[in-house]
């Protein structure tokens, strides 16, 4: 306990998944939270939980790829908490999976917009504040489909590398200033966005085959991701920095394997 006492928290995708679980370790350890999703209403329930546990937390319906969205939960963090230590870049979406040759060129640009640039304008807004302060950790979240083929489609998979290659520019962009950029790297974990995947295999009766390709031959949890997250937040990692973590049950360390065509 008390991991975070006393840090101020930004949390986009809070909504659900591994946000709502980031949200509510990060309050159980002591942070204030501003909580930031497209989905007010689910968001509202996220607050109420964290109220629960004795937490603190604000919620704020935003779209995080919007940049005047970005500056306003930054100033939303200073003029409601007084600071901001921590800020978890979250928010993604997954783009669907339409074959390579039939993307429209406006599917890229939205899953780039919300999954690469939405974590560009975390950075650009939150870490001035860290640096006037000499310290902050910004975590993001990229995926192992930004490590190998084959982990989802090519929009998502692309956006994903390049939030992977953004926390590297991004820490040494911010040499010397105190503030650390990190990434996570999570394999299938059962969020609202890969929903359909577990929805799908469970008619089926398909459902433990889920996670078949990785040593642990499991799917992993929100809470899973959350607990990495919660470590790169907190003081605890001060010399990790521009890094990439895959937690994904070991699916990365494994041979490539190839999806059929269609």
């Amino acid at each position: 306990m008390g991991m975070l006492t006393g840090k101020i928290a930004v949390i986009t995708g809070a909504a659900s998944g591994i946000g709502r679980a980031s949200a509510l370790a990060f309050a159980r350890e002591g942070a204030s939270v501003v909580a930031v999703d497209r989905d007010g209403a689910a968001l509202g329930h996220v607050a109420e939980a964290i109220g629960a546990i004795g937490g603190t937390a604000l919620a704020h319906p935003a779209d995080t790829g919007d940049e005047a969205e970005a500056i306003r939960y930054v100033e939303l963090a200073l003029s409601t908490f007084g600071g901001l230590d921590i800020v978890f870049a979250n928010a993604g979406i997954s783009g669907g999976m339409t074959p390579l040759l039939e993307q429209p060129v406006e599917l890229w640009q939205e899953v780039l917009r919300v999954n690469l640039i939405g974590a560009f304008l975390a950075i650009k807004h939150a870490a001035p504040v860290m640096v006037a302060r000499g310290r902050g950790s910004i975590v993001l979240t990229a995926s192992v489909a930004a490590l190998g083929a084959s982990a989802g489609g090519a929009p998502y998979s692309a956006s994903k590398a390049g939030v992977v290659s953004l926390a590297q520019t991004a820490a040494n962009a911010l040499s010397g200033t105190g503030v650390r950029v990190n990434a996570i790297c999570p394999g299938l974990i059962e969020t609202g966005m890969t929903k359909p995947i577990f929805d799908h295999a469970r008619a089926k009766g398909t459902d433990k085959k889920i996670g078949q390709l990785n040593p642990l031959q499991r799917a992993g949890s929100p809470e899973e991701i959350a607990a990495m997250a919660l470590f790169l937040a907190g003081d605890e990692s001060s010399y990790v920095n521009g890094q990439a973590f895959a937690v994904d049950g070991g699916l990365s360390s494994t041979l490539p394997f190839t999806t059929p065509w269609r």
